[in-house]
């Protein structure tokens, strides 16, 4: 690919867990600056790169993000509900060791989620309820409770810059990258208001010289912190229903400290708030999961929802601008792409993959080249 002939990157690449077992993630390839460079080399100046990356091994893809010579802006944290504990029993594992054998006291329904994995996914199988054991000797009673891993409810992603040339506002007016589109990723509220601007000197979504700090109308201002529905459902749940400060348009800031930024402290400047009413989660983007992302025709073992990777997408991307995806997977980030109008070019090793991709981005007949 030439240089300097994309606009942003946007890309899931393997955990290098080796998941599952598959070949693909173990291979080092995310902890290779080579990677990267190449990236760097095809993004266009201030063009910025997304990333995931797992929990345990987020480290060392981000560091070789940066010795490739990236600028690292920033870590955004998908939050979900649906991950699942992947710890070893020790209490088990005691009394595997010792050959006892533990006795029955209960069975464990299916979860929810489960179930509904199992309908999304057309099984019809029963579900075996899982068996809930006593500890057979005495360490395993002492050890009762005790595991190796808590449950996964987040994965991190790296946001990144290639080096601007010049100031920000160069490059964008030569290269039409090196800025986030803030505003066409903002948070939405239900009246179509944003908010988020307190009495105390909250969040402050907007600021119009002499109008005073305001929130804005098209929407918050997006967070490094994304949700999907079960953990936006979670966190309303434990926030409940709350209202954002609303300030009356007499009231006047004395002397903030962001005022230093016109070369004085003002005393006359109005603070406004809309005062809207919710659960916490309306302070973030949720992701919501959709036909695209699993079904019959997806049995990739870490797809993305599509939803998610849009706001991704339109975040980095300026109009008109050109997406790589370097590790395509099963077709999410050229999908997101294509729905705002992006150009898109994806790669991808493996050949069950790409037929995934094909079934999902082009529902007729192609020929992949």
């Amino acid at each position: 690919m030439p240089e300097n002939s994309v606009d942003a990157v946007v890309t899931d690449p393997p955990y290098e867990l080796a998941f599952m077992g598959r070949s693909w993630d173990q291979a080092g390839v995310a902890f290779d600056p080579a990677t990267w460079a190449e990236a760097l080399r095809v993004l266009k100046p201030g063009g910025h790169l997304l990333a995931f990356g797992g929990t345990r091994t987020y480290h060392r893809m981000t560091c070789a993000i940066e010795d490739a010579g990236f600028e690292v802006r920033d870590c955004l944290a998908w939050m979900y509900g649906s991950g699942f504990p992947k710890s070893l029993d020790v209490s088990k594992a005691i009394d595997r060791a010792a050959g006892a054998k533990r006795e029955v006291v209960a069975e464990r329904p299916a979860s929810k989620a489960s179930v509904a994995w199992r309908e999304r996914e057309g099984r019809s199988d029963r579900l075996t309820p899982a068996p809930i054991t006593a500890p057979a000797t005495d360490d395993a009673q002492r050890w009762q409770g005790w595991g190796t891993a808590l449950k996964p409810a987040f994965e991190p992603i790296v946001l990144a810059r290639k080096p601007l040339t010049g100031t920000v506002a160069q490059n964008v007016l030569a290269h039409g990258t090196g800025a986030l589109n803030v505003d066409g990723s903002r948070i939405g509220t239900a009246d179509g208001h944003g908010g988020g601007a307190k009495a105390s000197g909250g969040f402050v979504s907007g600021y119009e010289r002499g109008d005073g700090f305001s929130a804005s109308a098209v929407g918050r201002w997006p967070a490094n912190v994304v949700l999907d529905e079960a953990a936006a459902a979670m966190l309303d749940q434990a926030s409940g229903e709350r209202t954002s400060g609303k300030v009356k348009p007499h009231h006047r800031s004395h002397g903030k400290a962001d005022d230093l930024r016109y070369g004085k402290f003002r005393g006359d400047i109005p603070l406004v708030g809309y005062g809207d009413t919710g659960g916490a989660s309306r302070f973030f983007y949720t992701a919501k999961a959709d036909a695209e992302d699993r079904g019959p025709e997806n049995h990739h073992p870490t797809v993305k929802p599509v939803s998610l990777m849009t706001w991704l997408v339109k975040l980095v991307t300026p109009p008109g601008g050109v997406v790589l995806d370097p590790f395509a997977g099963s077709g999410s980030t050229l999908i997101a792409a294509r729905h705002h109008g992006f150009q898109a070019i994806g790669i991808e090793r493996e050949a069950e993959y790409v037929a995934i991709i094909e079934r999902r981005f082009w529902p007729e007949a192609v020929t992949v080249l």
